[in-house]
């Protein structure tokens, strides 16, 4: 990945001061995955970078450098959804919390750039249920981390889920029919997890046994680092 970029497809994920007036930014890109460059003079009083470089807002971005961290040279904003106040907010910090702690650097996945884009649409159509939109980018995530799993199937045997049974969930195979040590979700719901395989998150039950499963995976790719986003959430609709 050498060489000058232009015009590549990006979000903010995160920025930072750098020096006296310049920022360190991460992006989530289409064809280069998440990068990090330095925006040179970004705050400064007569840049017009630092008012570009916003969370959520399309770009289309230049950069040159041959190192891992680049230089920005050009951001040009795109029309996009805007996730106004409260929960779609948080939602979509949540998003790019997850993406920033848990992709590797240089990794372009154009499946989950298009998850994203999608999520943040969704979060702006339906600001007072997030719930549903923060599960499936989850699951997206976990596929392109390559721990995706199958709702509707157990992983020690092979055997499809029986509506009557109860399973438990290791982040390292996905749902099984016999505990491990490394579970850590025992006596699920057979039933509740068929109606997973299908989508349906609209009882209460579906989405409380998703979010504990989806918990799971992620406080285990993570491996002990804090998500500053959850704080911002209401203990009863946090993540």
């Amino acid at each position: 990945m050498s060489g000058p970029v232009q015009q590549e497809p990006a979000y903010v994920l995160h920025r930072r001061p750098f020096r006296e007036t310049s920022l360190l930014v991460d992006l989530f890109t289409l064809n280069h995955g998440r990068i990090g460059v330095v925006a040179r003079g970004a705050s400064g009083p007569k840049s017009a970078l630092k008012a570009q470089l916003q969370p959520f807002q399309p770009l289309l971005v230049d950069w040159t450098g041959r190192s891992d961290l680049k230089t920005l040279t050009q951001a040009d904003p795109r029309s996009g959804v805007r996730l106004g106040h409260g929960r779609s907010l948080y939602s979509g910090f949540y998003l790019n919390e997850l993406l920033q702690k848990l992709l590797s650097p240089n990794d372009p996945s154009p499946v989950l750039f298009a998850a994203y884009i999608d999520a943040l649409a969704d979060l702006a159509d339906n600001p007072d249920d997030v719930e549903p939109v923060l599960r499936r980018f989850e699951m997206s995530l976990a596929r392109g981390l390559g721990y995706g799993f199958a709702w509707d199937q157990a992983m020690d045997t092979g055997e499809p889920v029986q509506a009557m049974a109860y399973y438990c969930y290791d982040p390292q195979q996905g749902i099984l029919a016999t505990p491990t040590d490394q579970a850590r979700l025992t006596g699920l719901s057979g039933q509740i997890l068929l109606d997973l395989a299908q989508g349906d998150l609209s009882s209460p039950r579906s989405r409380r046994l998703a979010k504990q499963v989806m918990r799971s995976l992620t406080d285990f790719l993570l491996q002990g680092k804090p998500l500053n986003s959850r704080a911002l959430f209401a203990p009863q609709v946090r993540p």
